[in-house]
């Protein structure tokens, strides 16, 4: 099943986490819940409370625009292990990647949290940022940033000024 491809707009929605995503000190998971017993002797199942910016940003991910069915095929998971392949993929792989990301939460708690942690979200949108520079588009930052930024200015600004 082919699913549209993202829009400029998609692609600078996915970009402008990458400061919040990889500010100083920025904690993915706020808070572990469960893993122990309960009063019966029920161990509860644990579960990670990822902050918001995560969440939203997961969340947009999992946009029809980002899905890949067929990401297993393309074994995205190999690519993520690869910072090359990451660095130099395509839309298409870019897009099986992040399905990959999105989806292997419900088989690994804290993964989501794991990929951000190790840089790999960080070099896709990274890559992402590269390919709207290609083509010559300028991002314009939402709600909270009241100034215009070229691609090449706001991943310039990141490095400098986040982890990583």
């Amino acid at each position: 099943m082919n699913t549209p491809m993202p829009t400029r707009e998609q692609i600078e929605e996915l970009v402008s986490y990458l400061p919040r995503l990889y500010a100083k000190e920025f904690p993915p998971i706020k808070k572990w819940h469960g893993g122990m017993k309960d009063n019966e002797d029920v161990i509860i199942m644990p579960r990670s409370e990822y902050d918001q910016v995560v969440q939203q940003f997961f969340q947009a991910v999992s946009a029809e625009c980002w899905t890949d069915m067929d990401y297993l095929n393309k074994e995205s998971g190999k690519m993520l292990q690869n910072e090359d392949a990451i660095k130099y993929a395509d839309i298409n792989q870019l897009k099986a990647m992040l399905t990959y990301c999105v989806r292997e939460e419900r088989f690994c708690l804290g993964h989501w949290a794991s990929m951000i942690e190790s840089g790999k979200i960080r070099l896709i949108l990274e890559r992402l940022a590269e390919l709207l520079i290609k083509y010559r588009i300028i991002l314009h930052l939402p709600q909270n940033h009241n100034r215009k930024y070229s691609i090449t200015t706001l991943l310039n600004e990141i490095r400098y000024n986040t982890k990583g």
